[in-house]
């Protein structure tokens, strides 16, 4: 099964806007990720209908941050992005009267239920200005590096 890195690669975009003085177009945003720009705004649509980022149509338009990245969790961008799966373990549902199959599932429920609201939480305690300032702690160990 395919993971899902949608909220790794929308952290990343974020980080490159703070970065920007200018806005980021879908363009520009697909190239950056290696994908198409549909796909960005996507993406982007439930960031902006929360209020995270906005769109500037036009020339010299594009995607542009509304909050600081102090304001914004992880938990904040998870949760704008439609809360995407956090585990690609599924449950066999293929006997149901199993009494086995019964048992295996009310045990893995559980754990992943507590797995999902351990990480959940510990998602609300990550600002993304804690991400911004590890960037520029490694950008400062690596300063001749040209990709950011």
């Amino acid at each position: 099964m395919r993971s899902d890195n949608r909220l790794s690669r929308m952290l990343h975009v974020l980080l490159h806007m703070a970065e920007q003085d200018a806005p980021l177009t879908s363009e520009t945003i697909g190239k950056m990720l290696s994908t198409n720009p549909v796909v960005v705004r996507r993406m982007m649509s439930g960031l902006r209908e929360r209020g995270y980022v906005q769109s500037e149509k036009g020339h010299g338009g594009g995607w542009v941050l509304t909050r600081p990245l102090s304001e914004l969790s992880l938990l904040d961008v998870y949760q704008a992005l439609g809360e995407p799966p956090i585990f690609a373990l599924g449950l066999d549902q293929s006997e149901p009267k199993c009494l086995v199959e019964q048992a295996v599932n009310a045990g893995l429920e559980g754990a992943m239920a507590e797995s999902r609201r351990l990480l959940l939480e510990r998602f609300a305690t990550i600002r993304m200005d804690q991400l911004a300032r590890d960037f520029q702690e490694r950008l400062k160990l690596h300063p001749h590096r040209t990709e950011r």
